[in-house]
């Protein structure tokens, strides 16, 4: 299959990150970066409001911060919300984040793992839809825009039309095969059900063995569709994913005014959204990004006119804008 316009960028900024993986690892970018100053923040608030007004069409890239300015911050520490939500597992084993869950440590059994792992799956599909997401609707009212995310926890398509996202890192709602023996993903809310709430009548960590999710065709264990800690498959649903943001990108090529937005994009995946959007953004004559970080205040030089990095809380900085908009 042809690679599609998005994917293209995406293969090419992955060479750029082999290439300098010292100095991502570092936190820094390898991208020749602005000498000038950053205006006042009261000031970017402003800017991020008029390019949404003047806008025809806006991109957003939504990564991690995103999800974890709304208090999805569980992934990577022991926070207060993961304490709550994987109680039983902080309390037996003291795991550190969710992530640490999943990629470092050693089970008792595989019902266990799948135990842990159905109750990840469980905490992310019944979660409420965020405050940022909810701010960024209002924002986005009455645009037209398209929704880009490397998150894989739902929020996005639970705040916006399935139509208007690209989920390219894989959705907590399909099971494939580890093993990759078919093309095929399924659905996985009724069996992740299932799970949580036999640990929950029962008060465990782990399940039987004849409750892990299985491959309907090769018998072999299921497994969540998602990079990150697994053989994610990249078939016809990961190709759609890439697709619709590229026919999104090739459809508003000769629009006047294009804006991107990257919101709670980190250095652990640049990737996939923020060097991308960084090239877009210089090679189309009527866009602007608008970069929004709490970390990291990146702004390459070659885009030093066409964009505003914004160092601060992506929480804060989507209420400012929603109200400077009046919305």
């Amino acid at each position: 299959m042809a690679q599609s316009l998005y994917e293209q960028l995406v293969i090419q900024t992955q060479m750029n990150y082999s290439r300098y993986y010292g100095v991502y690892a570092q936190g820094g970018t390898p991208i020749k970066l602005t000498k000038k100053p950053p205006l006042p923040y009261d000031q970017q608030i402003k800017i991020f409001a008029q390019k949404v007004q003047e806008a025809d069409h806006i991109i957003v890239g939504g990564a991690s911060g995103l999800s974890a300015a709304g208090g999805g911050d569980f992934y990577y520490s022991a926070t207060s919300s993961f304490k709550k939500a994987f109680k039983r597992y902080y309390d037996k084993y003291k795991i550190n984040g969710a992530f640490a869950g999943m990629m470092n440590h050693r089970w008792a059994s595989r019902g266990e793992y799948w135990g842990y792992l159905a109750t990840f799956l469980h905490t992310t599909l019944h979660a409420r839809v965020r405050q940022p997401y909810r701010d960024l609707q209002a924002i986005l009212k009455g645009k037209d825009y398209f929704i880009l995310t490397t998150n894989q926890d739902t929020q996005a398509i639970k705040a916006f039309p399935e139509t208007k996202v690209a989920q390219i890192q894989g959705d907590h709602r399909f099971f494939q095969c580890s093993m990759q023996c078919t093309d095929d993903v399924w659905d996985a809310t009724k069996k992740i059900d299932e799970i949580y709430d036999y640990l929950e009548e029962h008060d465990t960590t782990a399940i039987p063995d004849d409750m892990i999710p299985r491959c309907p065709h090769c018998g072999a264990e299921a497994f969540p569709w998602v990079r990150g800690y697994g053989n994610f498959l990249e078939g016809q649903r990961y190709q759609e994913q890439y697709q619709k943001i590229s026919d999104d990108i090739e459809h508003h090529l000769h629009d006047q005014h294009v804006l991107f937005l990257e919101l709670g994009v980190g250095r652990l995946t640049p990737m996939f959204i923020q060097e991308p959007f960084w090239a877009l953004t210089n090679n189309l004559p009527g866009a602007y990004d608008v970069m929004v970080n709490r970390d990291y205040q990146f702004l390459p030089q070659q885009i030093e006119d066409k964009g505003t990095a914004i160092k601060g809380d992506l929480a804060k900085v989507l209420t400012d804008v929603r109200t400077t908009l009046g919305r």
